[in-house]
């Protein structure tokens, strides 16, 4: 029974093709809305004319102050949330297949916690001495503590853990455990003994999730990187398929565990490390978007994971959206939003996927 199934991944359905025009489409509309809604009143027409000046170089008047608004800081800020949301959504679909548990997402490798470290070790303690930025010093952290997983996991298995050992990815997931919770001590112990109360509020803000700091220079890097896991994960989705029914049954299909393996998780790592390292800690978005996405266009990830980036880029520009507009005159910490609307609907996927067993 299990070599039918194998042969049933190996031999996938005509992908839906007819749906595909849909995608521009929904995540066109989804960027007009995070442009056009926000802290400001701007009308629709407005919004259309200053995309019309700069797109297409018509010459329409409008307020130059609603120009700014519009053009550098909501229309950037939504596509850096789609980058984000999209990249976050396809490490929590390669973890979720690679350690067949439900319950992996792009912060179980210790990114999040070692790129908090790394952002306060910036800010707080000025290592560096002023060369890093605050997301530079995110991405060293973020890097420092994945190396630091992956070298403890390699220790406490033998080399096992990126092998075909059933051992592998319990091994991978309490290293990630213990860097987490080495990480987030030393973030706590820096900010009590070195940061000013100002300083220990925006650090509290960053952690939870900030996107009114991000401008066109980040989406240079948002955008190609999203891009990049994409075409990773499409280029491995049979992989990923074979993945799910263990190491051992994706050997037996020809597939090179190892690479592979180490391939995916390090290219997950590096998306999640340089989405983090804009934005800070976002929750949720890795672990519920990809079992959401199971329920509407099934396991197989040569829809899943297409459906998985655009519906992680929807669900954070529209987490966006309400953050700055929930609570009138205050922005919220975009991960506060994703926390209120990620736990409920992963309690209900739980929920319904449990009856249905």
């Amino acid at each position: 029974m299990m070599n039918t199934a194998l042969v049933s991944l190996a031999l996938p359905r005509e992908f839906r093709w007819r749906w595909v025009w849909l995608t521009p489409l929904i995540l066109f509309g989804a960027l007009i809305a995070g442009t056009a809604i926000g802290e400001t009143s701007i009308s629709m027409a407005t919004v259309l004319k200053v995309l019309a000046n700069q797109l297409l170089g018509a010459n329409y008047v409008v307020d130059r102050i609603d120009a700014g608004i519009i053009w550098n800081y909501r229309l950037s800020r939504a596509i850096v949330a789609a980058g984000c949301g999209a990249g976050l959504a396809l490490a929590g679909v390669v973890l979720q297949a690679l350690l067949r548990n439900p319950l992996a997402d792009p912060y179980l490798m210790g990114i999040s916690a070692g790129a908090s470290t790394g952002a306060v070790a910036v800010t707080v303690v000025g290592i560096g001495a002023g060369a890093f930025t605050l997301s530079a010093g995110a991405f060293a952290g973020a890097g420092l503590a994945f190396a630091l997983v992956v070298l403890l996991a390699h220790v406490a298995s033998g080399g096992a853990w990126s092998g075909r050992s059933s051992q592998a990815n319990g091994v991978i997931i309490l290293a990630g455990i213990a860097g987490s919770q080495l990480f987030s001590a030393l973030t706590a112990f820096m900010i009590a003994k070195s940061a000013s109360a100002e300083q220990a509020r925006s650090i509290m803000f960053w952690l939870l999730g900030n996107l009114s700091g991000v401008r066109w220079d980040d989406v240079v890097l948002a955008v190609p990187t999203a891009l990049a896991g994409l075409l990773i994960c499409l280029w491995h989705r049979r992989a990923l398929d074979v993945f799910t029914f263990g190491a051992d049954s994706a050997a037996s299909m020809g597939i090179a565990v190892r690479p592979v393996r180490s391939v995916l998780i390090v290219s997950m790592a590096l998306v999640t490390a340089v989405m983090v390292s804009m934005v800070g800690a976002i929750g949720f978005v890795g672990l519920v978007i990809p079992h959401a996405m199971r329920f509407i266009v099934g396991s197989r990830h040569t829809r899943l994971v297409p459906a998985s980036a655009l519906a992680g880029a929807v669900f954070l520009i529209g987490s966006d959206i309400l953050s700055r507009t929930l609570v009138s005159g205050q922005v919220l910490p975009i991960g506060v939003i994703t926390s209120l609307i990620g736990a409920p609907a992963f309690a209900l996927i739980m929920i319904r996927g449990m009856r249905r067993r």
